[in-house]
């Protein structure tokens, strides 16, 4: 690992004089320059009908209002899909829907998606219209057997499209060819309120609401719902995004949360109103995540849609419980992966570039987890498989920023017609199946197509930092500062430094912590820090001097708030 400093190059800008110099040197190095990138009021966002395919959407919504219509949501079984169908599902009742439900597939029995199974199913209830979120753009069978049975269908994604597009009545995405939303980094969930943004605008012009004698709904209200499904879903938080999720943030911090996510804050250990990014995507994310990796995401679903907290707070404690086998399942497995890679270091030829594991016995909806802890320790792309059934093998995939690893699978697929089943996802994760037989052959040609891409050099782990700060910038006032600066995320990461530091005190907290008092070097100044995961084996290392890089993080205990280092890497000093 290395820890290589951000360009920071005199760029001309216009941000507030005001601002404090270490943010104008953070926004600087993130390509933030103008004041206006600043603002996130909901006046920045970008308008809804920039967006391909949303004239057509709100048509065939409006109808299926008037109408009185029965819609239903097809889901999919992580965090961005449940907070897409929670959020459909309030925002059409909202609006005047009559009859709204809601189907997510069990990832055990059906798959991904809106497949020809799933119509089958969704269509024992009859419905007149099937919307799908944060999937379908790839469902071209899916979407041809709901047509067959006189089943419209709006398709709402995100996800890269193949080839061909689905016969579906509206398509909206914003990576679907020849859009022009100038963002195409929305999760699921923000594509969908868009959508009933621009359905709500058509309602209030055809008089609606008053002909319905509906209130006419603040949708804002539901961006809680976008905060989290955004930031879980890791997709980047450009200008647009972070408006989205500061918006947010902002309700679920001053009470205004949905229940749900008040259950999920509490069984997480976190206070409302002092909730970041870091604690959606590392604590209420996962525990929603944890029903569709080993059960249903049904259950995530219900308990975004609870409105009685009591009833939330049950669902979310089902949650939690869920999320405790997941981590033992994941540590088991994880175990397994570097046994595993451990043995390929043993071989001659080392590594492979593009490395994919498969065990017999590992859990399907854990996999994506393990492929991505197994790629921050070795820093290159892995994809982890698992039996999907009747000799199929199901694998997540997780890349590093110099790969997007959809089109690596989509060139794979080209050179070898016929080995990967099926695939699809973002540049930095996907989604994968084949045969178990063609298990060392996908490998082979995986680690060939990165090799295409990715030399040796770009295989060593990086920390980009922000740079050191001065003494006086160790400061619970600069931490705090940072914390309400973001929000931070992908593509816009929070800040981290480094420097140079004598360790005064040191011991192992939680078996693998290791626990700190530093010293800034040449000065009397004191700071505590922790670095979590640094001792695997439980030994902390014997260095009296280190080069940390790290993020600055305010600790409180029993009332009391304090700067503390939250260490990233660390190494020794021998100068």
């Amino acid at each position: 690992m290395q820890i290589k400093r951000r360009e920071t190059a005199a760029t001309k800008h216009d941000l507030p004089p005001g601002l404090h110099p270490v943010l104008t040197r953070i926004y600087a190095a993130r390509k933030l320059i103008t004041a206006a990138e600043l603002e996130q009021g909901l006046e920045r966002l970008l308008p809804p009908d920039l967006m391909t395919g949303m004239e057509q959407a709100a048509t065939l919504l409006e109808t299926a209002l008037r109408e009185r219509r029965r819609i239903m949501i097809v889901a999919d079984f992580d965090a961005d899909g449940a907070t897409s169908c929670a959020l459909a599902v309030r925002a059409l009742r909202l609006l005047g829907a009559a009859d709204v439900r809601y189907i997510v597939p069990n990832r055990f029995d059906y798959g991904y998606g809106l497949t020809p199974e799933i119509v089958a199913v969704a269509a024992e209830e009859q419905p007149d219209l099937i919307i799908t979120v944060d999937n379908g753009i790839s469902s071209l069978e899916g979407v041809g057997a709901a047509g067959e049975r006189g089943i419209d269908v709006l398709v709402t994604d995100h996800h890269l499209p193949g080839e061909a597009l689905p016969a579906a009545a509206a398509i909206v995405n914003p990576n679907q060819p020849g859009d022009g939303f100038p963002s195409k980094h929305l999760a699921g969930v923000g594509v969908i309120f868009y959508v009933m943004l621009a359905l709500r605008a058509r309602l209030r012009a055809q008089d609606w609401f008053a002909q319905a004698g509906i209130a006419e709904p603040n949708l804002a209200r539901l961006l809680d719902l976008v905060a989290l499904g955004t930031v879980a879903d890791l997709v980047p938080l450009d200008h647009n995004n972070r408006v989205l999720v500061a918006q947010g943030l902002a309700r679920i911090n001053s009470g205004q949360g949905c229940a749900g996510i008040q259950a999920l804050a509490a069984v997480s250990g976190r206070q409302i109103g002092r909730l970041i990014t870091t604690d959606l995507g590392y604590c209420l994310g996962p525990r929603l995540n944890a029903a569709g990796r080993l059960d249903d995401m049904s259950l995530g679903i219900a308990c975004l849609l609870a409105d009685d907290p009591a009833a939330a707070g049950e669902i979310a404690g089902r949650l939690d419980a869920l999320n405790r086998e997941r981590r033992a399942i994941q540590r088991e497995m994880q175990q397994q992966a570097m046994a595993a890679v451990d043995a390929l270091h043993l071989n001659d030829a080392g590594l492979p570039r593009g490395l994919c594991l498969f065990d017999a016995g590992w859990h399907q909806g854990v996999v994506g987890l393990v492929a991505s802890r197994v790629k921050e320790r070795l820093h290159r792309p892995v994809i982890a498989f698992a039996p999907g059934g009747e000799g199929e093998i199901k694998g997540s995939a997780r890349s590093v920023p110099d790969l997007h690893i959809r089109d690596a699978l989509d060139a794979v697929a080209a050179r070898h017609p016929g080995l990967l089943q099926k695939f699809g996802g973002h540049a930095m994760a996907a989604g994968l199946s084949l045969r178990q037989e063609q298990f060392e052959a996908f490998a082979a040609a995986f680690d060939a197509e990165v090799g295409r891409h990715l030399s040796e050099d770009d295989l060593q782990g990086v920390i980009f930092s922000d740079g050191e700060l001065a003494v006086e910038e160790l400061a619970l006032e600069i931490a705090e500062l940072l914390r309400g600066a973001g929000p931070w995320g992908q593509g816009f990461p929070e800040p981290v430094f480094d420097g140079r530091f004598e360790v005064v005190e040191r011991r192992v907290v939680g078996e693998r912590h290791l626990k700190m008092v530093l010293r800034v070097s040449a000065r009397d100044k004191l700071v505590d820090a922790i670095a979590f995961n640094q001792v695997p084996d439980g030994v902390a290392p014997d260095w009296p001097r280190i080069r940390a890089a790290y993020k600055l993080d305010v600790n409180e205990y029993r009332g009391a708030r304090n700067l503390q280092l939250i260490v990233d890497h660390l190494e020794p000093v021998h100068d």
